[in-house]
């Protein structure tokens, strides 16, 4: 019994320093937090891009209730990489993708949010005339707006955001709540950790 104890015990506070990093469940945004994001974001050099969705993250924070949400991102690449000029990198657009891809894991995580699901097209079914040629599609979880806020303030002062401009030639984003969802986080970690626990046992008792 002691034996299980000395190995449930730090296993046990670990899930649960997990858990609140991981939250999800949270309170809505202010109105002063929603204001001093925008007061900060407007201090900041804008590419052109970037201050035409400003209307879109007003109209997405307004309806914050606090809670995790799975960001929808459909993506398709230029034929070549745009950087501003002062930018000494190829014109390789999904090199330029990937290189945003990399940067952003930190900020990411520091905010409890990580990528959940990440595909590249592999042909076509159904396709409306007229439908866009996206390249893959990525599904972001978000521990909450005002994580994906900060999250936003980030990549924007680390100079992270040109990567993602510099690749995309197109974009559809939308957020969404999940209704039926086996992407169960919790649960991984959670079984993840009985599993190392009892790995310890066996090999200690």
């Amino acid at each position: 019994m002691t034996l299980l104890l000395t190995i449930a015990a730090p296993l046990l506070a670990l899930y649960l320093l997990f858990l609140l990093w991981y939250g999800g469940n949270g309170k809505p945004l202010t109105a002063h937090e929603i204001e001093a994001f925008f007061d900060t974001l407007g201090r900041m050099d804008l590419s052109e891009s970037e201050k035409e969705i400003i209307p879109e993250i007003r109209q997405m924070v307004a309806k914050d209730d606090g809670r995790e949400f799975v960001m929808q991102n459909l993506v398709r690449h230029r034929p070549k990489a745009l950087y501003p000029a002062g930018y000494a990198y190829n014109d390789d657009a999904r090199a330029a993708d990937q290189r945003y891809g990399k940067a952003i894991i930190v900020p990411l995580l520091r905010q409890g949010s990580l990528p959940v699901f990440i595909a590249r097209r592999s042909g076509s079914f159904i396709e409306p005339e007229g439908a866009d040629a996206w390249h893959y599609v990525a599904m972001v979880r978000y521990r909450s707006r005002r994580d994906f806020l900060r999250f936003a303030l980030a990549i924007q002062s680390q100079d992270i955001a040109v990567h993602k401009w510099a690749a995309l030639e197109k974009t559809h984003v939308f957020p969404v709540k999940p209704l039926v969802s086996l992407v169960l986080v919790r649960s991984v970690v959670a079984l993840l950790l009985a599993l190392i626990g009892e790995t310890l046992f066996l090999l200690l008792r």
